[in-house]
């Protein structure tokens, strides 16, 4: 079994659910006792989101390249970054390395386009959704990404920082969002994204009926996938 190198800590919470589903997933690949061998470097989510204000993107790529060497030392087989928004700096962590990095949009697309879907709605925060990393790298797997208006990309991203990173889930939070889903569906989304690792812990496939693609669980899986070299 190869080992997963992970780089969590944006948020904690979404990194213990990285960790939960890629040894479930190991788990019903091999059954037993089996889990996943992993190895996880883990960051201060307070400076990362410091940065993120500041639009010190370079610092960030190289505080998450640094976690990436790390992991590659300590005997990982790929680094995985445990977050959405930090994908914008892919990049720096793809030079720092000579193991994979299992990028997380690549492995939503297969996810997508194994549906038959080609236009699918992306929430996450104002950066995810705003940046363009996620709609440059989807249209290479031919998906159309549609996103919110500017209030609702602003409360989906008020909802993110103030609530879901801090373990909070309220319902008025979710009905606001299955309000910004329907906009969404109404122009024309097949599905949707929840393009941040913690909006698993609000929308539930349960809660819609489009197609749902949690992208920490779809990541995660893909993980699985490579640990087991299936």
């Amino acid at each position: 079994m190869k080992t997963i190198g992970l780089i969590g800590g944006m948020s904690a919470e979404s990194s213990a659910d990285y960790y939960r589903y890629l040894n479930h997933g190991v788990n019903r690949r091999l059954g037993g006792h089996h889990n996943a061998k992993s190895v996880m470097v883990t960051v201060d989510f307070a400076e990362i989101e410091r940065l993120q204000r500041a639009g010190e993107w370079d610092e960030q790529g190289r505080m998450l390249a640094e976690a990436a060497r790390t992991l590659e030392k300590a005997g990982a087989d790929c680094a995985a970054l445990c977050t959405n928004t930090m994908h914008l700096v892919a990049g720096h962590v793809e030079e720092a390395i000579s193991i994979p990095l299992v990028h997380l949009v690549d492995a939503t697309a297969d996810a997508i386009r194994a549906e038959g879907l080609g236009k699918v709605a992306l929430l996450g925060t104002a950066f995810t959704m705003e940046h363009g990393f996620y709609q440059d790298r989807m249209s290479r797997h031919g998906i159309e990404i549609l996103t919110p208006g500017e209030d609702g990309r602003g409360e989906v991203h008020r909802a993110v920082y103030e609530e879901l990173t801090r373990g909070v889930v309220l319902d008025a939070t979710r009905e606001r969002f299955l309000e910004v889903i329907e906009g969404l569906r109404e122009r024309g989304a097949e599905g949707v994204i929840l393009g941040c690792t913690e909006i698993g812990m609000l929308i539930k496939p349960e809660h819609t009926d489009l197609p749902v693609f949690d992208s920490a669980l779809v990541h995660a899986e893909a993980l699985a996938e490579f640990a087991v070299g299936t």
